[in-house]
């Protein structure tokens, strides 16, 4: 039995079609889903309407793709809404939802949209799982546990950058920021309110108001003694421990690299616990030097394509291009740093074969140590205007992901940022050292 198509009516209540099956997108190009792209609904998914966008199913029995303007059930005519999955961490989409656009549609807020569908009674999503880590997994966070840890640590506190992160743990459910007050895992250093790029799906600041920002930037400079009190306190008691720079609550941290060059070595005076990570854009390879000798472990770079011109149109880049990227990571690799790219997969694009060669001679060049496949969050039809790209032998999301294993077997393919432990077992194993 195919998976049947769904829909939501004027309410947001989601049904399933009676005779159509489901669609999925890849770029602008609707396709049936092949059954091994289907997968039950992880828990933690979010549903989502998707307004002035009709859902678009297939009919087995003509053939052909659909576009639904109205359904007749239980007596009367519904004008349905497409719906879409929103994807729990740890997994990547494979599928966009098919639609189609109504006139004077409103452009869709920053999240990742992917297919969704109803099976043998359950809804199921077109996704794979890339890490088996189930850090970020639901059952790992009660706010009603969280909230006296949280009051706990702040008695007293005169530091700007914990009642900073209060608001991220509490207000917009950064999980790295929970992180934080539990005392484990990976724990935010947001440093930088300015920027040197303007991301199409930037999630903290929106230039041109095509959709609000999913939360507010950082708006101060923190003070390294704010910075390394948080960040030496978590290396040292952490389970697993993580501190790390470049947060979606901020700019590029680079922007401030003598700051967090000093807070490093006072870091690495007092221990040699745990990694300290640096989430970025890799713009200004100075300063990655000076971070790589001050004692950085780890550096995770922002992509959305590995050739220039698709990188450029999303990321509208200020001051520096592509190629600085790439010398930034080769500099990283040169002295040792654990370097991961954070993939931003887009079905359509990511998965196209021209695409997939030029990711394969990134990873080739700059020697980097992870791959880090995330799902970018934004309209899928503005970023597919803006990005103007000819979807041609398109792979998808689960064969491309197959090729570069096969192409770079020691090469970590995953979701988060990873501790002290995996990090060494890849210097130690990886095919670059």
């Amino acid at each position: 039995m195919k998976a049947k198509m769904v829909f939501a009516d004027e309410k947001g209540v989601i049904f399933d079609h009676p005779s159509l099956e489901m669609m999925g997108r890849e770029g602008k190009d609707d396709y049936q889903i092949p059954g091994e792209d289907l997968i039950p609904l992880p828990e933690g998914t979010k549903f989502f309407t998707l307004p002035g966008r009709f859902p678009v199913g297939w009919d087995p029995m003509e053939k052909r793709r659909v576009m639904v303007e109205t359904v007749d059930f239980e007596g009367k005519s519904v004008k349905p809404q497409a719906v879409s999955a929103f994807l729990p961490p740890g997994y990547a989409r494979t599928f966009l939802p098919a639609i189609s656009l109504q006139a004077n549609c409103p452009t869709l807020p920053l999240w990742a949209y992917a297919a969704l569908g109803w099976k043998d009674g359950k809804f199921v999503v077109t996704g794979v799982r890339v890490d088996p880590a189930n850090h970020w997994d639901p059952m790992h966070y009660d706010d009603r546990v969280l909230m006296p840890l949280v009051k706990s640590r702040l008695q007293d506190s005169n530091n700007q950058l914990l009642d900073h992160l209060k608001q991220c743990a509490m207000e917009y459910h950064c999980l790295a920021a929970k992180n934080l007050f539990y005392g484990r895992w990976e724990c935010p250093l947001p440093v930088s309110p300015v920027c040197n790029a303007d991301c199409v799906g930037c999630i903290s600041l929106q230039t041109d108001g095509k959709v609000p920002a999913s939360h507010d930037r950082l708006n101060f400079l923190p003070q390294a003694d704010e910075i390394v009190e948080i960040a030496l306190s978590h290396l040292e008691t952490a389970e697993e421990a993580v501190v790390s720079f470049g947060q979606g609550c901020e700019g590029e941290p680079l922007l401030q690299g003598s700051l967090i060059e000093e807070v490093i070595r006072r870091i690495r005076s007092e221990t040699r616990k745990g990694v300290i990570h640096i989430n970025t854009n890799a713009s200004r390879p100075d300063e990655v030097v000076k971070l790589c000798r001050a004692g950085l472990n780890s550096m995770r770079v922002s992509i959305n394509s590995a050739r220039e011109d698709y990188y450029h149109r999303y990321y509208r880049p200020k001051g520096y291009n592509f190629s600085h990227v790439k010398e930034s990571m080769k500099i990283a690799s040169n002295y040792g740093i654990f370097t991961s790219i954070n993939l931003l997969t887009f079905p359509g694009l990511t998965d196209q074969a021209d695409e997939l060669s030029s990711l394969l001679q990134f990873i080739e060049e700059t020697r980097l140590g992870m791959v880090q496949w995330k799902n970018l969050n934004v309209d899928p039809d503005l970023y597919w205007s803006l990005i103007s790209a000819h979807p041609k032998d398109v792979l998808g999301i689960r064969r491309t992901i197959r090729e570069v294993r096969e192409a770079f077997p020691r090469v970590v393919l995953g979701y988060f940022n990873q501790p002290r432990e995996v990090i060494e077992k890849v210097r130690q194993n990886s095919f670059f050292s």
